[in-house]
């Protein structure tokens, strides 16, 4: 493996339509060493049997996906979120990974108060960050485009994620930088920075913006390369802030996920070298 992939890591949900098994086995041949990981399939397989399979495979889990989803108001289901998140603090852990990215969530069924369900979110991590602190792992506020801001996430840029994580210690609390919800935003440097000046800067996601967007949007991430996202702008951006960890891959694409899964993964390396490294 030469020692710019070595800097790749495969978000499992690019490649959703592998196994677990199939998956380790398919980086074992590329020689990739790094993966994020979903909560969904991870528990299907078993999360001690997923440590197994990657720890015997020298696969290093980079991430878990997802926490989050924090907005609720009503008590039952604000605790029926926090024992979720409980859990997949657990399972980060039992996976060896540090990184748990959060998902914040969007507004509730009847509500329109933004700023309510963004102190809501700053409630929970103050129950949460201190659980995760104890199991060693951080938790990593993604800001997601505006577009998802009503039904999936009212943390919609980096500065507002921020303004969250930095309620709380660097080593408890950060964001997840991805390049796919941020891209537009002429701010968005002046945040890295910021983030990476505290240490803040817990994950770099990567996926390009193609247009048309698709019905429904959230299945749109573009390959690497394929779209309007200068990536290795934002590569040096990140690392002109001290990030120096994996980089992920995430891409949620319909024509990915119909293709042979394998092929994918070495496509998508491949766009790495091509679009990010060289």
């Amino acid at each position: 493996m030469s020692t710019d992939l070595a800097r790749f890591s495969i978000n499992q949900m690019t490649v959703k339509q592998l196994s677990l098994p199939d998956l380790a086995d398919a980086c074992g041949e590329l020689g990739v060493r790094n993966v994020g990981l979903w909560r969904e399939p991870v528990q299907s397989y078993g999360v001690e049997a997923t440590a197994k399979l990657v720890r015997d495979a020298g696969l290093t889990v980079t991430t878990l996906c997802r926490g989050g989803f924090l907005t609720a108001i009503d008590p039952a289901e604000r605790a029926r979120a926090l024992d979720d998140n409980r859990r997949a603090v657990d399972e980060a852990a039992v996976l060896g990974t540090d990184t748990l990215v959060l998902v914040s969530g969007g507004l509730p069924t009847g509500s329109k108060d933004l700023h309510g369900a963004r102190e809501r979110i700053a409630e929970a991590l103050g129950e949460l960050a201190p659980y995760a602190e104890e199991r060693g792992v951080r938790l990593a506020i993604e800001a997601l485009h505006p577009m998802y801001a009503s039904d999936r996430c009212v943390v919609s840029t980096l500065a507002q994620a921020l303004h969250l994580a930095e309620r709380f210690p660097s080593h408890q609390v950060g964001v997840t930088v991805d390049t796919y919800h941020i891209w537009w935003d002429d701010t968005a440097p002046e945040q890295i920075a910021r983030a990476g000046a505290s240490g803040r800067i817990h994950t770099f996601q990567l996926a390009d913006w193609t247009t048309p967007l698709p019905e429904g949007v959230l299945d749109g991430r573009g390959q690497l390369g394929d779209g309007s996202i200068d990536l290795r702008r934002w590569k040096a951006c990140v690392e002109a802030a001290g990030y120096t960890a994996p980089i992920e891959v995430e891409l949620f694409n319909d024509k990915l996920w119909a293709r042979d899964g394998r092929e994918v993964l070495a496509e998508t390396a491949r766009r790495f070298m091509e679009h990010v490294i060289r």
